[in-house]
């Protein structure tokens, strides 16, 4: 009779246990004696230490030529990655990222393998690769037909390509790879080329980024020009000829400026000062009263009555000023004087203008993703919640119209906010939810480390607790990034020092 309850309690137990494994309960699956390999992982679906140094222990072994340990060590990647897909299928969110930057030292044997065995010890099932940033590509020296110099220029490493590379050693380890780039933002290289000036973006103060952005790599382009736009889809074509599982287009915008100057209030702040771009907008005019008011308008920044009254004259034979998107007053509004006409008209053209630059951003989104939607692969939007905002008669000088980027690409909301707690980060992820059209995919993309605060946002352990309200809307979290959860290898990666 004493033994009666503890044979209950076993048979309870029993069926907890059945539970877990139907349903999927990893925290109760942890602790399930007679499922060794599932109690490596825990409720994140990161590996256990002990399993992480057996792993690395064998690495070690192989990387001095040990083909036993060898062996030992292909076989645990395949067992893990197995373990990993299992975890991240009954585990929110089904998917989670991590940016990553490669560096030259990365040619090094065995340190793609180290990098992407922390990744997989960390619960993540895909990888956002950087291949296209400062002005750099992760292409081959010897196989780059792109305008801007390979990552990789130490002599000797000339063939060596580290972007299949990484692919396949992620794919190993049952890891995606996404080919993350900088879109509009083309590196300072690309701003020394001199037959690429004139791609170059500039305000109406007749500054390029250069002057107003803090990092001197940064270099933006008119996304109305051809050269840029050409250079940009060859970019996107050698890529993708290494077969990545998608593509992250990331600096989909105009630079911010600093102070007041974030706030674009006037024509001189836009970035409409390029042949490309200008060309492109009094192609907008329909009629010559119209193509003549825009051309003043982006002159001087205004326009005036005497302007409203001579355009009249000039051109007798038409009626109200037009252009695309613009619907004319009532015909008794359009005889008023010209003093009363021109607050409308001058506002009119305002919007025009930044409506003119946005669209110059979606037009070049749809060109950089086109190669990657020929060839079923799916592509992302990187941006900020709050880059579209209006702020009083101005705009976000960024210009990030992400609420207008198709529904058919992935969104992901860079939910950086700091205050502190996740009440912010939330409130930005909020937003965008509220924003996006049913059936847009939205992976929030949140900064942080595992286990404590930092730069005043707390561990991401309590960012993703508080995004699991979204569970049902948000099925993917990318983490930025490597370099912040392994700062000490990050940087003996960058600078060759032994490990």
């Amino acid at each position: 009779m004493l033994n009666r309850p503890l044979n209950v309690a076993r048979s309870q137990l029993f069926w907890r246990r059945v539970f877990a494994v139907v349903f999927g309960s990893s925290s109760l699956l942890s602790g399930f004696g007679s499922q060794p390999a599932r109690a490596q992982v825990n409720q994140y679906c990161q590996l256990s230490p002990t399993a992480a140094q057996e792993k690395e222990n064998l690495r070690l072994s192989a990387l001095k030529g040990n083909e036993n340990a060898q062996a030992r060590y292909q076989k645990i990647l395949q067992q893990q990655a197995q373990e990993l897909r299992e975890c991240r299928t009954r585990t929110w969110p089904q998917i989670q990222a991590l940016w990553l930057r490669l560096y030259p030292c990365d040619v090094q044997p065995g340190t793609i393998d180290l990098v992407m065995d922390r990744i997989v010890n960390g619960g993540y099932n895909q990888v956002y690769l950087e291949v296209f940033y400062d002005g750099q590509v992760l292409l081959p020296a010897i196989a780059n037909p792109t305008v801007w110099p390979s990552v990789i220029r130490t002599p000797g490493a000339e063939n060596v390509d580290l972007l299949s590379l990484a692919i396949k050693k992620a794919r190993q380890r049952g890891l995606k790879v996404y080919a993350w780039m900088f879109t509009t933002n083309f590196g300072y290289t690309y701003a020394q080329r001199k037959d690429r000036e004139a791609a170059i973006a500039r305000n109406g103060k007749g500054q390029t980024s250069l002057y107003v952005v803090d990092n001197s790599s940064q270099v933006f382009i008119d996304p109305y020009n051809l050269d840029a736009k050409r250079d940009y889809y060859k970019l996107v074509q050698e890529v993708l000829r290494r077969r990545p599982d998608g593509l992250l287009l990331d600096y989909v915008r105009y630079p911010r400026q600093a102070g007041s100057d974030s706030i674009a209030t006037k024509v001189s702040d836009l970035w409409l000062f390029t042949p490309a771009i200008q060309e492109a907008l009094f192609k907008r005019a329909q009629n010559y009263k119209g193509l003549d008011l825009i051309r003043r308008f982006l002159s001087k920044g205004y326009v005036t009555a005497g302007d409203v009254v001579e355009v009249d004259k000039l051109y007798p034979q038409e009626g109200e000023p037009l252009w695309q998107g613009r619907i004319p007053p009532p015909a008794e509004k359009s005889i008023q004087p010209a003093t009363d006409r021109q607050p409308l008209l001058q506002w009119e053209l305002w919007q025009l203008a930044v409506a003119h630059a946005m669209q110059g951003i979606l037009d070049f989104v749809t060109i950089a993703s086109y190669p990657a939607k020929q060839q079923g692969i799916p592509t992302g939007v990187v941006f900020f919640p709050d880059g579209n905002q209006t702020v009083g008669q101005g705009y976000d000088s960024r210009l990030q119209p992400w609420d207008r980027f198709p529904t058919t690409l992935e969104w992901h909301p860079m939910s950086y906010a700091t205050c502190g707690n996740a009440s912010c980060i939330v409130s930005q992820v909020q937003r965008v939810l509220s924003m996006a059209k049913p059936g847009t995919q939205i992976i929030p993309a949140l900064a942080g480390q595992w286990g404590k605060p930092i730069s005043n946002r707390p561990p991401l352990e309590v960012q993703m607790q508080a995004l699991r309200q979204f569970s049902s809307q948000v099925k993917g979290v990318s983490h930025f990034a490597y370099s912040w959860q392994y700062p000490q290898n990050d940087s003996d990666r960058k600078f060759c020092r032994n490990r």
